[in-house]
């Protein structure tokens, strides 16, 4: 049946259907969930879907349950392994206690962002083109 489907962008997503997902969006959020459906333009549909952050060796989970991604926004996706997920060796804590740390974080990258893009737009001649969430 594989071969009755044409291989574009989204047709090779069909393989990927019903399965755990790892999706990383452009604004570096980073969402856990079963993948029940995509369109054309590579819009998903994500089932049970957590949003993870990380800090050190740490990570905490925030519910978002059905989730939908409209497909410019998806920079990675990926098939999650369910027989090797435990074997990760990050221990789970409360959102609410890495939530701080992980807007400190975000808030120091964009500080960096914006003086490398000043450096660059002033002594190597880059354009100061793109905006918000264009960093990948």
């Amino acid at each position: 049946m594989d071969s009755l489907i044409p291989f574009t962008t989204s047709g090779s997503l069909v393989d990927c259907v019903d399965r755990k997902m790892l999706v990383i969006l452009r604004d570096g959020r980073k969402l856990h969930g079963v993948l029940r459906s995509y369109d054309q333009f590579a819009n998903l549909v994500l089932e049970d879907t957590v949003e993870r952050i990380y800090h050190g060796s740490a990570f905490a989970e925030s519910w978002h349950g059905l989730f939908l991604i409209r497909g410019e926004n998806v920079v990675l996706l990926g098939e999650i392994d369910l027989d090797r997920e435990e074997d990760v060796p990050l221990k789970e804590v409360d959102y609410n206690i890495l939530a701080a740390y992980h807007k400190q974080e975000a808030e120091n990258k964009k500080e960096r962002e914006e003086i490398k893009s000043q450096i660059l737009y002033e002594q190597k001649g880059f354009c100061k083109e793109g905006g918000e969430g264009d960093g990948y």
